[in-house]
């Protein structure tokens, strides 16, 4: 077992880059990081985060390495092209995905590091952009209990729940299930709020009231805020990004046998979503859906 000294960070974009500097800030080690947008590199030199050259770099540079991409594509060429993680990782590190992708990917991930005496964990996060910004995730971690008892102390540099789902692949499956009930929830708020505000009601007051009943939830104080307001930020979660996380969960049904007709509803709103050009916006857009 290798001393952890170094801190390695791949992907720095809306999440990754709030993520990093929580990292940085608060675990004492020193951080490297890479990403494609040399930009995003450059707002974290203020933190003190050293910038890699490239993945083969931070590899080379870190004992432990996280990783936030923005899907399973991105995992796959970072991971697996010539050059890239698998190819620079050395016997002892410890590479920790906090991507939100497939079961089948980090599974194959852990497949190739563990050939290469590599400990490997799963750990995508819930709640959001400001969650990410003040270090108040949720992270879903798929690792063996002793791997998990290591890196827990980096974790919680970034998140405030973190729990342990099971083996590798296992985070991957609670994050999904976490984000396709949130997205169902969301177009349920959607239909409340066209149905309410149609029948008379306020629809601020109409998600306050809802909010101190059975119905209240993270995603109707959350996401209900934004739609009551009429606001969809572009900075936060686009649509884009929730329905490739919806398509993952909705593979993961068919290939268990579960026909999630509520799920493809959702998806069916997404994509109508994204076709009259919102797809960039925050996914309580979808009640734009129902204002004609």
């Amino acid at each position: 077992m290798s001393a952890i000294n170094s801190l390695g960070f791949i992907g720095v974009g809306t999440m990754g880059g709030r993520m990093c500097l929580n990292l940085a800030g608060k675990s004492g080690l020193p951080v490297v990081a890479y990403d494609v947008d040399a930009d995003r590199l450059a707002a974290l030199k203020d933190a003190g985060v050293a910038v890699g050259s490239d993945v083969a770099d931070v590899t080379r540079r870190a004992d432990l390495v996280f990783m936030c991409l923005p899907g399973e594509p991105q995992v796959e060429a970072v991971a697996f092209e010539p050059g890239g993680l698998v190819d620079s990782v050395r016997a002892g590190q410890i590479v920790v995905d906090m991507t939100t992708a497939t079961v089948r990917v980090a599974r194959e991930l852990a497949s190739q590091l563990e050939a290469r005496e590599v400990e490997f964990a799963d750990a995508p996060v819930a709640k959001g952009v400001p969650s990410a910004a003040d270090g108040t995730l949720s992270i879903m971690v798929g690792a063996t209990e002793d791997l998990f008892d290591r890196i827990r102390p980096y974790l919680e540099t970034m998140g405030t729940e973190i729990s342990l789902c099971g083996g590798v692949g296992t985070g991957q499956v609670l994050k999904l299930m976490n984000n396709m009930m949130i997205f169902q929830t969301v177009s349920a708020l959607a239909e409340a709020l066209a149905i309410g505000t149609r029948a008379g009601v306020d629809g601020k007051r109409l998600f306050e009231v809802l909010a101190h009943g059975s119905a209240d939830s993270f995603a109707l104080r959350r996401h209900g805020s934004w739609m009551a307001k009429g606001e969809y930020p572009d900075d936060l979660f686009p649509t884009t990004y929730s329905l490739k996380d919806l398509r993952y969960a909705l593979d993961l049904a068919e290939q268990v046998g579960v026909d999630a007709k509520g799920a493809r509803l959702v998806e069916s709103r997404f994509v109508e979503a994204i076709e009259r050009g919102f797809g960039d916006r925050y996914s309580p857009v979808i009640y734009k859906l129902f204002e004609d």
